[in-house]
């Protein structure tokens, strides 16, 4: 047997025991798995930003159990199986991959997208916006919002372009902000969405980005904590410009 079988296979039979055998396994349902299951994804995701293979293979593994236990329940409802699932998955795969399984042409990977995007307004979606989960965090949104109608050709022809929009989305928050106005949210928001739009023009994902800066915040400020409290000092009685010594010297220090 293929080995990728054979472990598949073993996973079934533990989940199968595990539901018929474990109290805490017995009591979940799709609801109650939902939460781990969204903290398991952004497990995988830490350990894809810090590079570790040993964690990533880890944390997909839980992932895999997840989606096993949905198919169980499913299963044990009537609702579908893991069967029906991944067989329902195939199908699309195929389907909305003419250009392998069919007899369209597509060499790029714009080609590609906006032919998945056009299928699945076939498929009788009304709005090519529809499959945008809702709760998703608000930058993965943005981004999936302006790939999705750049699927569709609903995008600018140039960098230069996009830039002077996020210019001018600026100096529009800046003129809301001098007055204190009450739009000063909204127009930032514009300004952020013009920024992850250029970032996704250039090739770069902001989510990502960010995320790399957020863990480069975190070490060099517990960093600059060691260095405070190896002087003997209390951090919350220094001032700004001692603190950002510090910072200086753990910005250096992780620099090599």
């Amino acid at each position: 047997m293929d080995p990728r079988l054979a472990a598949f296979e073993r996973l079934l039979t533990v989940m199968d025991d595990l539901r018929t055998q474990c109290p805490w396994d017995q009591k979940q349902t799709l609801e109650t798995l939902r939460p781990l299951t969204i903290e398991e994804t952004y497990e995988l995701a830490d350990a894809i930003t810090e590079g570790n293979k040993h964690e990533i293979a880890k944390e997909i593994g839980d992932l895999f159990l997840h989606l096993v236990f949905y198919c169980k329940i499913g299963s044990e409802q009537g609702d579908f199986d893991v069967t029906s699932v991944l067989n329902g998955i195939c199908e699309k795969l195929i389907h909305r991959h003419p250009h392998i399984y069919g007899d369209v042409v597509a060499t790029t990977e714009e080609e590609v997208k906006a032919n998945w995007e056009k299928i699945k307004l076939k498929e009788g979606k009304s709005s090519v916006l529809e499959g945008v989960p809702k709760s998703l965090p608000s930058i993965v949104k943005a981004i999936r919002i302006q790939e999705k109608v750049k699927g569709v050709g609903f995008d600018w022809d140039n960098e230069g372009d996009v830039w002077n929009k996020v210019n001018e989305e600026l100096q529009e928050f800046h003129a809301e902000q001098q007055v204190n106005s009450p739009k000063r949210e909204e127009e930032f928001g514009d300004l952020l969405f013009s920024l992850i739009n250029y970032a996704r023009f250039v090739g770069i994902n902001p989510d990502n980005a960010l995320s790399i800066t957020n863990s480069k915040f975190i070490k060099r400020f517990q960093l600059l904590e060691e260095f405070i409290l190896t002087d003997g000092k209390d951090i919350s009685v220094l001032s700004l410009s001692e603190m950002d010594t510090y910072w200086e010297k753990a910005k250096q220090k992780l620099s090599h």
